[in-house]
């Protein structure tokens, strides 16, 4: 390759994001052969099936979370995974969980291990916010009171204990507001049957 040939693909390379996709490498005038020689060359790092991030990206502890939400990015990240984000949980999950609106495309992972769960349209979006994962990079998950009423109306897949020890953490340490928090979402999600008794008894616990 030609210096200026080779100045020329450096400047396409750089101008990706740290995390992409074959399709987005494409049309930036990369082909799928020139990715497999930068991988084999230790300049990208294949995260999944067509998703690629840059080597000299700052490091990120989330890197599955970012090839999922890279490769499907109308997903939201929920279940353990959003918990685990915002620290509600201890347990590292065994997959990422992810949120796509009921009615549309269930997406496939050879890898990572996913979890895929299919919300109801009307309600896809509350409790949605951006949760930087890495320097620029943000991945779309449902905040904090979104997460634990989901636990709450998912226990019996996620796990009662695991659900309930989600609620008590929130509630002690996200202050005043959180019994409101909880139940502005719950109402919106028509769950306020699993959420006001567990919420009543968590508070009963901690008098």
């Amino acid at each position: 390759m030609r210096a200026g040939e080779a100045r020329a693909f450096e400047a396409r390379l750089v101008a990706l994001p740290p995390t992409f996709t074959s399709a987005q490498a494409r049309r930036a005038g990369i082909p799928s052969r020139d990715l497999a020689l930068l991988v084999s060359e230790g300049k990208l790092d294949e995260l999944s099936r067509g998703v690629y991030r840059q080597a000299s990206a700052p490091e990120t502890a989330h890197l599955d979370l970012l090839a999922v939400c890279t490769r499907v990015p109308r997903a939201i990240v929920c279940g353990e995974s959003a918990l685990a984000l915002h620290e509600l949980i201890d347990d590292i999950p065994s997959a990422v969980h992810i949120a796509v609106a009921r009615g549309s495309h269930r997406p496939l992972f050879p890898y990572p291990p996913v979890v895929v769960s299919q919300y109801a349209a009307d309600t896809f979006d509350l409790g949605r916010e951006d949760f930087p994962l890495a320097p620029g990079e943000n991945v779309p998950v449902y905040n904090a009171p979104r997460s634990v009423v989901d636990a709450m109306r998912h226990r019996h897949v996620i796990g009662k204990d695991l659900a309930l020890s989600a609620l008590g953490r929130y509630l002690r340490t996200r202050g005043r507001t959180a019994v409101n928090e909880l139940q502005d979402i719950a109402e919106e999600l028509k769950a306020m049957p699993a959420i006001r008794p567990a919420v009543e008894a968590v508070l009963a616990l901690g008098a």
